[in-house]
């Protein structure tokens, strides 16, 4: 298992796929693609009390302390053929469950937390929906046809708490309600494109990593996903030159943008 686990987890279409790469670079790290380690993990968390052997355990702790270091076994095999000491795992999913990743780390977390304008987020995803619905339904759709009819019912749907943006927007606010500040450090999009080499430095200083020289007009990708499973196409396509992207949302959202302005509370 690498030395050190850090986190990526933050909301959608906010960067995170541009930042893996970047952070790729650095011969130190390893960033993943989308992972499903953490839904192991949790699977496994909640099977184990349910067993009628572990239940018979006359001591709780002594259960509890098996069930600890078979999670941190899954999670250093998961990571075995791992050849850089610093592995970044990808998931929105972390944010909701710290307490489970701490104590299986035995430490304190690090999780860079990419964010966006909101409104942005909402746009994106609506260009995706445009590029897509001529050929094929999204699952939302086909779980909410009805809002699916118009611009706003969609916004409605993404920022619902089971869905995408809402999701990942609440766990995001949750984490520091339960006193995760200190652990998470936010990589704003809009920052990211625009001043990439501070916003850089700036991460690895939260590491507590040694500064790497990165060459922000030529980011290969190395970190590929199968986007037709999600649905969209080109959901985890980045560009090879960081530049600043002009926000989309005032002529794609237009007037429905103004119910989502001030939910940005990174800013």
């Amino acid at each position: 298992m690498p030395s050190t686990v850090h986190f990526l987890s933050g909301l959608p279409r906010s960067g995170s796929t541009l930042l893996a790469n970047i952070l790729n670079r650095n011969p130190r790290f390893e960033a993943t693609a989308t992972s499903g380690i953490i839904e192991i993990l949790f699977l496994v968390r909640n099977r184990w009390d349910s067993v009628l052997e572990f239940q018979s355990v006359p001591d709780r702790s002594e259960s509890d302390a098996a069930k600890v270091r078979v999670l941190r076994g899954i999670l250093a095999s998961y990571f075995d053929e791992a050849t850089r000491p610093v592995i970044f795992d990808k998931s929105r999913s972390w944010l909701a469950h710290l307490e489970m990743a701490e104590k299986i780390l035995g430490h304190h977390a690090k999780v860079l937390v990419p964010v966006r304008d909101v409104r942005d987020v909402l746009a994106s995803f609506e260009k995706l929906w445009r590029a897509t619905s001529a050929t094929r339904q999204v699952a939302q759709e086909a779980s909410h046809y009805f809002d699916f009819q118009t611009l706003e019912g969609r916004c409605n749907v993404w920022m619902r708490p089971d869905q995408p943006v809402g999701l990942a927007y609440n766990r995001i606010k949750d984490a520091l309600h339960r006193g995760f500040h200190d652990r998470l450090h936010f990589v704003r999009f809009e920052d990211l494109t625009a001043s990439p080499e501070t916003t850089l430095a700036e991460i690895y200083h939260f590491l507590e990593e040694p500064p790497f020289r990165h060459d922000f007009d030529r980011v290969e990708q190395v970190t590929r996903e199968d986007d037709a499973v999600f649905g969209f196409n080109d959901l985890h396509t980045i560009r090879a030159k960081v530049k600043p992207l002009p926000s989309q949302w005032p002529h794609i959202l237009g007037d429905i943008a103004n119910r989502y302005h001030s939910l940005n509370f990174w800013s």
